[in-house]
């Protein structure tokens, strides 16, 4: 059932987040025709901005997902109203608090943007973004319900269809239009309809959301939330803090034109950070239910196979941007919205390092051991912010992310595993660091050797982009499967792929 379960939230992220990311694509190329390069920087900043203000959270997501596993393993609804209810009342206040501290925070924004820009109604524009952001607490409680109960498919398949049809309006206002607010207006709206759908579904699928009698959570309860919540207040700060400040930094340091350059390489990283942590997500709520009910041999066994997809994933991705990303925007923006070189490389960098901590992180949320590392954060910006400040006046925009690998690997890599291990998997950590750099070793060597291969085509930059890619798809997964081969996790999810691929050919025969 677990099984099925991932399976299923996978493949509906997969399926969805290709949609998305295509209309993503197709959106900004119509965007940077109509509208100038500064509405995208805009955009970035404000987004940044509005992830301060939603530390308000204070993690009541992650501890709110977590207290649902076991009443829902345990068919416990009496115990799942108690929550819900609680839920309800936090993100209403959450919701509440965001909008008005936006609209306190309209005299400020100001003063981190490196020069006026000439865009009309800028405190209408950054309103739009707060209530975008603050309405959409209202209901999203009733979601989390969804994911946690194994289900976060349905929860995707909502979502991607209604950022499907918002995106389409949004084409048809800039083109008709060229109007940025009333481009905003259809992502509110789009916002509002979407939670409100899912709390209609989620009434549907779990009909006692709507009985009136409801019991008070037991304190013992309310004190283990209060304690994941508290500890999650840490990991949020620390979250915002090195990945809500890039765009800031840039702004503030280089200037807003350049934001809206970092704004293009974003929307790839942050589609591919999507779909790749929908894996990962979608095993959650299973690893949740396996913490619930099995021994830590069988979670240990479970981990290192996760950890290893979680090598080969974002090792296959990393070296496709390295030789890809520049190509790629030069067909599909233009040559004008290049970074250069050296600070691509050291953005796929930062993302790979951020990327092999997910399969660390999945359990971690999965078991709740948050309150272990909850200073970890506090370090971790702490190290990003000093280094990110003081490389950025020498470095420019690839100082900043050097300042987010400094931080990741100074402080995360080795903390958090180290808390999994002590408190969830309580075996040998030096068996982790061992594989985490044999796969480090790996993937560099499979990214040198790739990156030269796909440096050799030249000519029409369509044709060496599409050589690129079967280069990019061959050499990394060739050399991964050599070294690999044998390991027994490598060997686990071959047998799974024939089995599945075993279970379809037996339906088509079947009907």
């Amino acid at each position: 059932m677990r099984t099925k379960s991932s399976v299923l939230n996978m493949a509906a992220a997969w399926g969805g987040q290709m949609v998305a990311l295509l209309m993503q694509l197709i959106v900004r190329m119509v965007f940077v025709q109509y509208l100038s390069n500064e509405y995208l920087g805009l955009s970035g900043l404000f987004s940044n901005i509005l992830s301060m203000l939603s530390l308000v959270e204070l993690g009541v997501g992650p501890a709110m997902t977590f207290s649902l596993y076991k009443p829902l393993a345990e068919h416990d609804t009496e115990k799942v109203k108690s929550l819900m209810r609680l839920y309800q009342v936090a993100y209403r206040a959450i919701g509440a608090i965001i909008l008005a501290l936006g609209v306190l925070t309209i005299p400020i924004y100001p003063y981190l943007i490196n020069g006026k820009p000439d865009i009309p109604y800028l405190n209408l524009i950054y309103f739009l973004f707060v209530f975008n952001t603050g309405v959409s607490y209202f209901y999203s409680y009733k979601r989390s319900l969804i994911s946690s109960d194994q289900k976060r498919y349905v929860e995707t398949l909502t979502h991607y269809l209604f950022y499907f049809l918002y995106n389409l309006v949004q084409i048809v206002v800039l083109v008709l239009t060229q109007n940025y607010i009333l481009f905003l207006v259809c992502q509110v709206v789009s916002t509002v309809l979407e939670n409100f759908t899912l709390s209609k579904m989620a009434d549907r699928m779990y009909p006692y959301l709507k009985e009136k009698s409801i019991a008070p959570l037991p304190q013992e309860d309310v004190a283990m939330i209060k304690r994941n919540v508290g500890a999650m207040v840490f990991h949020k700060v620390g979250a915002i803090i090195v990945n809500g400040t890039d765009n800031i930094l840039i702004t503030k340091f280089i200037g807003l034109a350049v934001t809206g350059l970092y704004s293009n390489y974003t929307i790839i990283l942050n589609a591919l950070k999507l779909i790749v942590s929908q894996v990962f997500k979608s095993i959650t709520a299973s690893v949740g239910n396996l913490n619930a009910v099995e021994s830590e041999k069988k979670i240990t066994e479970v981990f290192y196979k996760t950890l290893f997809a979680n090598f080969w994933i974002y090792g296959f991705c990393a070296i496709c941007l390295e030789c890809l990303f520049q190509p790629f925007i030069s067909i599909w923006l233009g040559e004008q919205f290049l970074l250069d070189q050296f600070t691509v490389t050291m953005l796929v960098l930062s993302f790979f390092f951020a990327g092999m901590r997910q399969a660390v992180l999945t359990f971690r949320d999965a078991t709740a051991t948050y309150y272990y590392d909850r200073y970890k954060p506090l370090f971790e910006s702490v190290v990003n912010l000093i280094a990110s400040i003081a490389l950025v006046q020498s470095m420019g925009i690839a100082g900043i992310f050097l300042g987010t690998i400094i931080s990741t690997l100074t402080v995360c890599t080795w903390v958090e595993p180290y808390v999994l291990y002590k408190h969830v998997l309580k075996c040998p950590l030096k068996d982790y660091f061992k594989k985490y750099l044999l796969y480090c070793v790996v993937t560099l060597i499979a990214g040198l050797v790739t990156y030269r291969l796909a440096l050799l085509p030249q000519g029409n930059i369509y044709w060496v982009f599409v050589i690129r890619c079967i280069i990019c798809v061959v050499v990394p997964n060739v050399i991964f499967l050599i070294v690999f081969f044998k390991t027994s996790e490598f060997v686990y999810f071959k047998n799974m792929a024939f089995s599945l691929a075993q279970k379809i050919l037996k339906r088509k025969k079947s009907a």
